[in-house]
């Protein structure tokens, strides 16, 4: 391993193992919450990294039975690997080193319509715009030299069983080009939720989700605000971060959206 691991923990007790170039950050959290999984969901997570919003779920949710996770760079899959060796994973969290554009050589461990959800935190900035960050590792996390959002759309429609659903966060500045991916790839835009700082300051964040082959009917959610007006987390972002018990199972309990996408 390129640097020398360090492990951050989740409130529910799983240490997860993280280096110089694969942490995690508010906007794992908020996908998390906002992809919700179901008991029953069979889960996979495109470009994991360390592995951070499977590792949430199982840390949270003891019913969830098992999450795949699917990231590019071997150093992601080494700490994904220590992390569920650490925290007594070995039959409930599956990480794969492996390209999403060549699903086809996992077809075995990630079978074409396998998955009733899938979600993905990619990298924010298109090729050829914004600084470019120092190192391999960081570019291929934040700028789509290695899978544009298109590819990430096209790889989670693959995954997905008819009705699937996949999650993923962006910014906001990309609204358009998300929605216009979703589409593209089957993947019809359902929910829309905003997130920001506080309250009346502009979002800095969006989280969207698409079903496979669903009717158009796109729901946009209150926004998620971070920081109370007077400051410190908002109750919603004190749960998120379990700070403090949840007032219901939203992990489990995602938006209903099944009318729409009948």
């Amino acid at each position: 391993m390129a640097d020398a691991p360090s492990f951050e923990t989740l409130s529910g007790g799983t240490r997860i193992f993280v280096s110089r170039d694969h942490k995690f950050g508010t906007d794992a959290f908020l996908l998390a919450r906002f992809a919700a999984p179901k008991p029953a969901d069979r889960v996979c997570d495109l470009g994991s990294g360390c592995g951070i919003i499977p590792l949430i779920w199982l840390d949270r949710n003891p019913r969830l039975p098992s999450v795949h996770a699917l990231e590019l760079q071997s150093q992601g899959v080494e700490l994904m690997e220590l992390s569920r060796k650490e925290n007594g994973l070995e039959n409930r969290f599956f990480p794969y080193e492996g390209d999403l554009r060549r699903l086809e050589d996992l077809k075995t461990q990630l079978p074409a319509a396998g998955f009733s959800l899938v979600t993905c935190n990619p990298p924010y900035k298109a090729a050829g715009s914004g600084v470019p960050c120092p190192g391999q590792a960081r570019l291929t996390a934040r700028h789509e030299v290695s899978c544009t959002l298109e590819e990430v759309c096209r790889a989670a429609a693959r995954l997905l069983r008819f009705g699937g659903r996949f999650c993923l966060c962006h910014r906001p500045e990309r609204l358009t080009d998300v929605l216009c991916a979703l589409r593209q790839a089957g993947l019809e835009p359902k929910r829309l939720r905003l997130v920001q700082q506080r309250e009346g300051a502009a979002p800095w964040l969006l989280l969207a989700e698409g079903r496979k082959g669903s009717k158009p009917f796109l729901r946009v959610e209150p926004p998620l605000t971070v920081e109370n007006p007077g400051g410190g987390f908002s109750r919603e972002m004190q749960e998120i971060y379990g700070l403090v018990p949840e007032a219901s199972s939203p992990l489990f309990s995602p938006a209903d959206t099944a009318k729409e996408s009948e």
